[in-house]
């Protein structure tokens, strides 16, 4: 079972999320800020990371450049509600860019797809 780190604020958010992606079969870990997922990360280990960028305290980008640059093939997925942030190219070092929608089709195909791809990649270096 891919274990995914959801970094959300939004409390409601992160029931909803959580919610679906358990029923996708992943297990769901939450930090609720940037700041939190950092420490997480060495503890629970995860196969991706959702990350909202705007949060209180380390927004999603300082938080996702400090994880990458401890665990480099750590899959991020920037799960924002502004499409603004696509342009920074501070953004550009995530794997994928979301739009927040109530419909989490595309979150979930995006995670399945860049999960598949880390395991052929994982497979490749064996």
């Amino acid at each position: 079972m891919s274990k995914i780190l959801l970094v959300e604020d939004d409390k409601n958010q992160a029931i909803l999320y959580t919610q679906e992606l358990e029923a996708e079969g992943y297990e769901v870990e939450v930090a609720e800020n940037g700041r939190v997922a950092c420490e997480m990360v060495e503890n629970v280990d995860p196969d991706i990371v959702v990350m909202d960028i705007s949060m209180p305290g380390m927004d999603g980008i300082e938080a996702m450049g400090r994880m990458l640059s401890k665990h480099d093939d750590l899959p991020v997925i920037l799960n924002t509600a502004y499409s603004s942030y696509k342009e920074d190219f501070l953004s550009w070092s995530a794997d994928a860019y979301v739009i927040k929608s109530s419909d989490l089709g595309e979150l979930k195909k995006t995670i399945k797809k860049l999960l598949q791809r880390s395991e052929a990649a994982g497979d490749a270096t064996e």
